[in-house]
């Protein structure tokens, strides 16, 4: 996504709208570093080289990510 995108009135209009929990969801889905280490877990768990369960918690753990049960 173009960056040019994220800072346009709108696009910050709508940021600011949000609770924090949509907020958190952007930033990660923005982050470029989150993105990667995403992709490389999800690669890791196709492979079979990682339990997913394991793999996605840990990833969550690292990104402060914290999920209701």
């Amino acid at each position: 996504m173009p960056t040019n995108f994220w800072k346009s009135p709108d696009s910050v209009k709508q940021l600011n709208d949000l609770d924090p929990s949509s907020f958190a969801l952007e930033f990660l889905r923005r982050n470029p570093k989150y993105r990667q280490e995403y992709r490389e877990t999800r690669r890791r768990i196709e492979r079979g080289l990682v339990d997913e369960a394991t793999a996605l918690s840990s990833l969550a753990r690292r990104w402060g990510l914290q999920f209701r049960s």
